[in-house]
């Protein structure tokens, strides 16, 4: 019984997790993906800007370090942001030709 019960409870785990898997695979939910990452860029920001001011302000060694991780943090997350940017499919406007401009005239 307990067995049965185990076996349901990964089926379940794992239909629940299919639509987060399929978010994963390369080409999907870019723009998202790229969203997490500017989040997760703000946020490192904010920590480099507070270290920097703190390390400029007490001279402390592990204010310093930690300005220069949160800083290279940000470029890392920049870079992932334009990965994400770049996967996105390109979405131009709809061209109308002259021919498409004439079918209402007549």
């Amino acid at each position: 019984m307990a067995k049965a019960q185990s076996r349901d409870f990964q089926d379940r785990s794992i239909v629940a997790f299919q639509p987060v898997s399929d978010m994963l695979d390369s080409g999907a939910c870019e723009p998202m993906k790229a969203a997490v990452h500017g989040v997760l860029m703000a946020t490192v920001a904010v920590c480099a800007a507070y270290n920097t001011a703190a390390w400029i302000k007490r001279r402390q060694p592990h204010l310093a370090i930690n300005a220069v991780v949160y800083t290279v943090a940000v470029w890392w997350e920049s870079c992932h942001i334009r990965h994400h940017l770049r996967a996105c499919p390109v979405a131009g406007p709809k061209i109308e030709g002259p021919e498409d401009n004439l079918k209402d005239a007549a």
